[in-house]
């Protein structure tokens, strides 16, 4: 697959900044009146497609959806005001209002509805080379005043200690940015009533095989309306809305001695409520239980070196915790080392550009753009718009993922000096840093099939679905089981097995993949609840994956 292929594929992908790229006027010398004209003659400009001020072809809206609510504009940019006139250099501000639905069952009954809803205000400050970070829930002129000074005044006190400046790579503003989670139905327009009804059905489904005795399912709606404002003239209105369905079957043997359960069935997902409806709980239900009946019986699998055929379902978390976490720059650079520890793709002068992943025929892209990605965005929490971008190329590691900030960390080395979007605060009361986009793995060029990966292997294992996992500090010894798992004999799918886990450092792993699925097998999996920071946060992101076959894996009994 092309470069040109992977980014019409994933979305545009930006050209990159040159270092010797001006950076933008310093904000401290647009006072508010001349930022309000600015963002309403540009609004206009927009609308009439002229393109003004660099957000024509450019830098185009992308999708689109409602103008900011006029009272929260305002104070968007009243904050901004009160944090300059407190010393800040830079300001943004992220007003945001999430709502979070979860209809959970058990067989015939209904186990939890919760709905919840928050509300407020969060207003992040540079002052010389330190950030600082204030938030309210109250929206009163006087307390987003209060928070605004503080954010300057947090960042003011922390630079008296600041170990040197920060440079923020330069940014086209964005006055008038609208973008909502591609969609059919919202969520949040369907009843409980009609969530509950088909979770009854897949469970009723799932109960109707025989050694099935416990049915778990919920389905989780997530609804956020995101203001952005910058310093720099971005104003950034997006909504987001994400799915999160789950179903546990869960079968016993006739003498009660041994249970087995089939779960992560489906994938959270940055789409509406179709996504569900397109899923089919309750046609596939039955076969999930009679994989999970299967299992009972399934013969254990003799510890050694095996080949691997891993489906999707299962290698989305293998990229997510060996690929997708190490090349974090913050975490490579010991920045984010307290939660889940720091990466062995260090350091990036010795790394980037040389440090070989994978075969010439792995590539691994990292995106905002990609239709139903859980980190799927138009613009991050910066006013940067959403790219592709490589992380592997032709299996040399070629790039970071980077924040306005972090940008500059690694210029001499990559020779640019452009964020590649990967700002996010979870919330209104938390401070943006970078956070994972998603981070893709792409198809092969030969349209292979999932029966033609699993012919091209004659002592193998096919796992499927996610189960548990571990990796060390460093991202660089792993080891992680699945769901469901079939030995294959001469390029066929012989018998399950049981008790499967596979181990190995992760240059290793990688650089012994045979073979790569076509783009009919790619797959999106994803994680609702990525944590990272202290304080911790959350994000939601997905990984694209095609089938993919490795080589002498050493397989363990768990048993």
């Amino acid at each position: 697959m092309s470069q040109d292929d992977v980014c019409g594929m994933l979305g545009r992908r930006r050209v990159p900044t040159p270092l010797n790229h001006p950076l933008p006027r310093a904000v401290n010398q647009i006072d508010r009146r001349e930022f309000v004209k600015i963002a309403g003659v540009t609004g206009v400009a927009l609308a009439a497609g002229t393109g003004a001020f660099g957000c024509g072809p450019t830098a185009p809206i992308i999708g689109s959806g409602p103008a900011p609510d006029a009272t929260e504009r305002e104070l968007a940019l009243f904050a901004i005001d009160e944090a300059i006139s407190a010393g800040a250099g830079y300001v943004d501000v992220r007003i945001s209002r999430h709502w979070n639905e979860s209809v959970s069952t058990r067989e015939e009954r209904i186990t939890n509805v919760s709905r919840s809803e928050s509300y407020g205000i969060g207003v992040r400050a540079l002052v010389g080379g330190s950030w600082g970070f204030s938030a309210t829930s109250d929206v009163s002129r006087a307390s987003v005043a209060a928070a605004a000074r503080e954010a300057a005044s947090i960042a003011r006190a922390n630079d008296r200690i600041a170990p040197s400046e920060t440079v923020l790579a330069p940014v086209a503003s964005v006055p008038d940015g609208r973008w909502v989670t591609p969609h059919e139905v919202d969520p949040f327009d369907v009843s409980i009533e009609e969530k509950a009804d088909l979770l009854f059905r897949a469970n009723a489904g799932a109960m109707r095989v025989s050694g099935v005795e416990f049915v778990n399912s919920s389905i989780g709606s997530v609804k956020e309306s995101r203001l952005v404002a910058t310093s720099e003239g971005s104003v950034i209105q997006q909504t987001f809305i994400r799915m999160n369905p789950s179903m546990n079957i869960t079968a016993f043997s006739s003498d009660r001695s041994d249970f087995q359960s089939r779960g992560s069935v489906a994938e959270p997902a940055g789409r509406g409520w179709e996504y569900v409806l397109g899923l089919d709980f309750p046609g596939n239900a039955p076969r999930w239980a009679e994989e999970a009946v299967m299992k009972l019986s399934a013969a254990p699998v003799d510890a050694g070196t095996w080949d691997l055929v891993l489906h999707p379902s299962n290698l989305w978390l293998t990229i997510h915790e060996s690929i997708a976490h190490p090349t974090e720059l913050d975490r490579t650079l010991g920045y984010e080392a307290n939660y889940a520890g720091t990466s062995f793709i260090f350091p990036p002068e010795e790394a980037l550009n040389d440090l070989r992943l994978g075969p010439d025929f792995m590539t691994f892209i990292g995106n905002r753009t990609e239709e139903g990605g859980c980190a799927t965005t138009g613009w991050d929490d910066e006013g940067v718009a959403a790219t592709s971008w490589p992380i592997i190329e032709n299996g040399i590691f070629v790039n970071y993922q980077t924040t306005r900030e972090q940008a500059a960390w690694i210029a001499a080395e990559t020779g640019i000096m452009e964020s590649l979007g990967c700002a996010y605060g979870q919330n209104w009361a938390s401070i943006p840093f970078q956070r994972m986009p998603n981070v893709s793995l792409m198809p092969g060029e030969q349209d292979l099939s999932e029966d033609d990966v699993i012919a091209a292997t004659d002592h193998g294992i096919l796992v499927e679905g996610r189960g548990s996992y571990s990796i060390d500090q460093q991202r660089y010894n792993f080891q992680f089981a699945g769901q469901v798992f079939w030995e294959i004999r001469n390029g066929t799918k012989y018998r399950m097995l049981r008790d499967v886990a596979y181990q190995g450092r992760t240059p290793e792993f990688w650089n012994s993949m045979a073979l790569l699925g076509g783009p009919a097998t790619y797959y999106m999996g994803a994680s609702f609840s990525d944590a990272k920071g202290q304080p911790s946060q959350l994000n939601a992101v997905s990984h694209g994956c095609p089938m993919a076959l490795f080589r002498d894996v050493n397989i363990l009994n768990t048993a």
